[in-house]
């Protein structure tokens, strides 16, 4: 695996073609960390972020954990607390196809943040949701294991190792 920076997203799609797929979302830069890269953990849950909870306060070996929030911006699925836990315990980065919130502490974290947008409200605690399965986000297949790059032209995903260029 790449470490991050030394990788290039652009570099990857002209390299590899459709062995890479493309989550083609109008993703935001929220963390401090511009790239990152990983295998990744998944999360599906509708305004409700009890499994990130549960997700980032595990080890993260490096990994990445991709959130299928539905795309919803009313509640936030990752604010500061929880990226704190995701440092703490060696998550490479947190991608939400969602909103996030306390965009400003989540700048100053060692963390990749990518999500739709930022909403101020926190979401239900309703203990819903499921993690470590199949989803597609933004057109793209993502599965627990895969591996994702992220830096400031996008995000990729692909089903093993790559050789970066």
């Amino acid at each position: 695996m790449a470490s991050p920076g030394a990788f290039s997203t652009c570099d990857l799609c002209d390299r590899h073609g459709e062995r890479v797929r493309v989550l083609a979302l109008p993703w935001r830069d929220y963390g401090g960390r511009a790239a990152f890269c990983g295998p990744v953990a998944t999360v599906l849950a509708f305004e409700d972020n009890s499994r990130v909870r549960e997700a980032v306060n595990a080890a993260g070996e490096g990994r990445v954990l991709v959130v299928d929030g539905g795309g919803s911006l009313r509640r936030s699925m990752l604010g500061d607390q929880l990226a704190e836990a995701a440092v703490a315990n060696g998550w490479a980065g947190v991608v939400v196809a969602g909103a996030v919130r306390d965009v400003a502490a989540l700048a100053r974290l060692d963390l990749g943040v990518r999500a739709l947008g930022a909403s101020p409200r926190r979401t239900d605690k309703r203990g819903q949701g499921l993690r470590d399965v199949a989803l597609e986000i933004g057109g793209a297949a993502i599965a627990p294991g895969d591996l994702l790059w992220a830096d400031a032209d996008g995000i990729v995903v692909a089903d093993g190792a790559l050789d970066s260029p």
